[in-house]
């Protein structure tokens, strides 16, 4: 390991503190948040977007619980949904805005504020675009993520806690528009024959030209988000990015490349092997699913510890022994956290096409996008063939066709799973009886605002509850229309 460097950074309350890091670039003055260099700050924003994306904690992201992919084995509270007693909220809060929105504003206000040496006169506005647009490409995504997970948020008055300690709350509407609007920009601004990060950028290792592609299928990501809202905007946003370059195979793909040592090994890993607790199993929902299309991911999703397959009841302590594990990519310290790839992305696509004609016809880009995902766990062209020849397109439900698959596809991917669920609703997932009360006998469509906000924003706060239709797991964005 190299350097402990130290950033405070304040959305109206909290403290990053920047762990111990063993990438090369990480080489800064330990006691000084004005000394630090910008590709540090930007790596350990990425280190800390991938946790949190990647993580099956039970303290921060509980999607795969949510979606019903896993099941908690002694402590159920979170398959039962709820979210309040270990203040998950709250730490999502701060995972985002803190850990990662914070460090990039930081970055941004560094690489302003540089004044470049005689021999840069030339080239730095140059590079200095190119790095801003990276660090807002990062930024767009994260605000994204936060609408998707709570609605209205603080976004105009966010992350400034110098002019504005109590931010309001944008209306997720409002925000998806200039997100659309600040992507398309920061595309316009990358220069690919000008300078980047050399050092700090630990997705692409400051490769422009994968920066855009990675901008334009962000692009088409926010179109499709809003597809069932504002259908016009969200038609026309998915066709530029299309026209543009969206990611076209895994070489593509936005990951964080985890090491083998801690503290830098896969969050999974840390919670399923170096935690010493057996805590999750597979979910029945999804076993039993995967079990009747005779799925071949099953032998990579699922260890072989049961067989048949088997999925523990969702909402119920079920048992480690008798149940199917997760599989050994989650048991593997190197397994790369995804924050974006072309799986994803080929679902998109044939949202696209089924929704407004673009691309490739319907059943083609349906296709195209189960055997992206059948390819990325390693399924042979033979038996991807054969599923599916099994599980073909139903341009008569295109919804349920396209909901159903990419649900499957996003076992490693909760959150997005989540979306998906969400804008298509399907599959027809049903809440445990033994759901809290909050849910309303519900799958929860958002997560309620963090209880810190109550009290510390108390009027922005109830501004935004309003606004929304009441601060509740049920409330569905402004997006889920359906």
């Amino acid at each position: 390991m190299k350097k402990i460097f130290k950033y405070i950074g304040l959305l109206s309350i909290g403290v990053s503190v920047l762990s111990c890091s063993n990438f090369d670039e990480l080489n800064t003055d330990p006691n000084s948040a004005y000394t630090t260099k910008p590709e540090a700050l930007l790596s350990y924003s990425q280190k800390q977007l991938a946790d949190y994306l990647n993580t099956p904690s039970v303290n921060e992201n509980n999607f795969r619980l949510t979606m019903q992919y896993w099941q908690e084995v002694t402590y159920v509270d979170e398959s039962n949904y709820d979210f309040v007693t270990r203040n998950i909220s709250n730490n999502v809060w701060l995972d985002l805005y803190v850990d990662t929105l914070q460090n990039l504003v930081k970055a941004k206000s560094i690489i302003n504020e540089y004044v470049p040496t005689a021999t840069e006169q030339s080239t730095w506005p140059v590079t200095k675009a190119n790095q801003l647009a990276i660090l807002d490409m990062q930024q767009v995504f994260i605000y994204q993520t936060l609408v998707d997970t709570y609605g209205d948020i603080p976004y105009s008055e966010s992350n400034n806690i110098e002019s504005n300690s109590l931010p309001k709350y944008d209306k997720g509407s409002d925000i998806y528009t200039s997100l659309i609007t600040r992507l398309k920009n920061d595309l316009a601004s990358i220069n690919t024959s000008g300078g980047t990060f050399s050092t700090g950028d630990l997705f692409y290792n400051g490769n422009l030209t994968k920066w855009k592609t990675f901008g334009n299928s962000l692009l088409l990501k926010l179109a499709i988000g809003i597809a069932d809202h504002n259908p016009t905007l969200a038609q026309a946003t998915a066709t530029e990015a299309i026209s543009a370059g969206v990611m076209t195979g895994s070489a593509d793909n936005c990951v964080f490349k985890y090491l083998s040592a801690s503290p830098n090994f896969n969050p999974l890993y840390e919670n399923l092997v170096a935690s010493n607790r057996n805590d999750f199993v597979a979910g029945k929902t999804l076993v039993d699913y995967m079990n009747t299309s005779l799925d071949p991911r099953r032998a990579k999703y699922f260890a072989d510890n049961v067989i048949p397959y088997k999925g523990g009841t969702i909402g119920t302590p079920s048992s480690f022994t008798t149940n199917s594990h997760i599989g050994t990519f989650a048991y593997t310290q190197t397994t790369p956290g995804v924050i974006l790839n072309y799986t994803e992305v080929a679902f998109y696509l044939a949202e696209a096409s089924a929704r407004w004609g673009i691309g490739a016809t319907p059943a083609v880009a349906y296709a195209n996008a189960v055997n992206a995902s059948l390819s990325e766990w390693g399924v042979s062209t033979s038996d991807a063939a054969t599923y599916l020849a099994a599980n073909p397109y139903n341009a008569g439900n295109w919804k349920k066709s396209i909901g159903e698959q990419a649900w499957v596809a996003m076992f490693n991917q909760g959150m997005v799973g989540w979306n998906f669920y969400r804008r298509l609703d399907f599959p027809a997932l049903v809440a445990p009886s033994t759901a809290v009360s909050q849910a309303e006998g519900k799958v929860p469509v958002r997560l309620q605002y963090p209880i810190r906000e109550t009290t510390t924003n108390p009027s922005n706060y109830a501004a935004a509850a309003a606004s929304i239709g009441g601060d509740k797991l049920t409330t569905k964005l402004f997006w889920d229309k359906f």
